[in-house]
């Protein structure tokens, strides 16, 4: 269990750290014909970054068995 938590923890960092760089940087992004406003990456940052803190949180409670 541990183990997955690690792992969802670090695929959330990783999608956060996207978000982030799209803010930083102004990257456009486009889904079909509809452009992704920037907007969309502060949600994107904000529930990234909670599911990657709270992974990383129930990993550290985890015990091996």
């Amino acid at each position: 269990m541990q183990s997955y938590l690690l792992i969802s923890g670090l695929l959330f960092a990783a999608v956060t750290l996207l978000h982030l760089l799209r803010l930083v940087y102004g990257w456009p992004a486009q889904i079909g014909a509809w452009t992704v406003p920037l907007w969309v990456s502060w949600l994107g940052l904000i529930v990234a970054g909670c599911l990657c803190i709270w992974a990383f949180a129930l990993a550290r409670g985890v015990r091996s068995a």
